[in-house]
């Protein structure tokens, strides 16, 4: 199993992101994180492991995020 590219890892959270309501910017190689509905303190000067993370975890937790 390789590893997977910068570009296909942010085109993945960025789907991710998509569907989960959130809204992603890039700054540079930094991200900035918020939700477009409900309650989520906006995330600023994230690398992209740290969303990935994130966003796996409101996933599992489903939409509701708790």
């Amino acid at each position: 199993m390789g590893t997977r590219t910068c570009a296909s890892r942010e085109r993945s959270v960025e789907y991710l992101a998509e569907r989960m309501f959130f809204e992603l910017e890039k700054q540079g190689d930094r991200y900035s994180l918020s939700r477009k509905l409900g309650r989520f303190t906006p995330e600023h000067d994230l690398t992209l492991a740290e969303v990935e993370e994130i966003l796996e975890l409101w996933k599992l937790r489903g939409p509701h995020g708790g």
